[in-house]
């Protein structure tokens, strides 16, 4: 019996690692390959790739059909980023519908990319919430956004009835009773300045520096990949520092031959180069029992 429908929360909740594999092929047989992953979790990218919430919808299903998982998951926890960025508020508030229509389809999480601005991210929590939903609020914040109507398939894909679901549909650990993992990418020049601040609104579980595009931001083309120049290691860690003093994870990616340091470094989110050898060794290193 599992105690989660979000596999990475009662993960978390263990203080163990999570790890992640990126999906391939966003489709019914797309999932239905990925239900028995080594992964803790999968991240759906359509941030550069088709916004298409048939696929998406095809490849949750994909995932129930194949599925559970060994650790007796209805399905790995899924989370997805999206062409839409956080550069002002404004703008997350104009394109919040593409977070709606993907949770409506049963994901476990939703990343915000391209971070720029505490408000920005607040607008993006807003849209992921129920307005009854107040676990955690102060006087004077606003309430969620989601609206009714998509909690039926969301629901369907969780395995619970749509009235349970829009109890635990809420961010973690914002609301302890929570199944939604909301994360950043704060992956530019803009993002960096106001690092501390974003990382602390409340209702995000964690961050990444994003290296590709802040690379692109400090003028280089492809710098993707370590080692890194200075200004790319400060970046690194101004982010890394944001996501402690906020006590919210780090989110990196890690080869078989350093995740053991980067776990004791503090990395909580992992993405292992090596998929399966690398999440292997860093399950030993933190002697992990949950079955995969």
């Amino acid at each position: 019996m599992t105690n989660r429908i979000n596999k990475v929360i009662e993960l978390l909740e263990q203080n163990q690692p999570v790890y992640y594999t990126v999906a391939p092929d966003v489709s019914y047989e797309g999932g239905k390959a990925l239900a028995k992953t080594f992964a803790d979790y999968i991240q759906v990218s359509m941030e550069h790739n088709i916004y298409d919430m048939n696929a998406l919808g095809a490849f949750m299903q994909g995932l129930i059909d194949g599925g559970p998982t060994a650790s007796g998951h209805r399905t790995p926890a899924v989370c997805i980023d999206l062409p839409l960025e956080g550069s002002s508020e404004a703008d997350v508030r104009a394109n919040a519908w593409m977070y709606k229509q993907a949770l409506c389809q049963g994901v476990h999480g939703v990343i915000l990319c391209h971070a720029e601005s505490p408000d920005a991210v607040r607008a993006f929590v807003q849209a992921c919430r129920f307005p009854f939903q107040t676990a955690g609020m102060k006087e004077g914040d606003e309430p969620g956004r989601r609206g009714a109507g998509g909690q039926m398939r969301a629901a369907e894909v969780w395995g619970i009835p749509p009235d349970d679901y829009l109890l635990v549909a809420d961010p973690w650990p914002l609301n302890p009773k929570g199944e939604i993992m909301l994360g950043l990418k704060i992956e530019n020049k803009r993002a960096l300045a106001n690092a501390e601040t974003t990382a602390k609104v409340p209702g995000i579980i964690f961050a990444e520096w994003g290296p590709g595009d802040m690379g692109m931001s400090l003028g280089y083309p492809n710098a993707h990949d370590p080692p890194y120049s200075p200004d790319m290691e400060k970046a690194r860690n101004t982010v890394k520092s944001a996501c402690q003093n906020a006590g919210i994870h780090f989110l990196e990616g890690a080869h078989t031959d350093d995740v053991s340091s980067k776990i004791d470094e503090g990395v909580m989110f992992m993405n292992c180069y090596d998929h399966e050898t690398g999440v292997k060794t860093g399950r030993a290193h933190t002697k992990r029992t949950m079955p995969v």
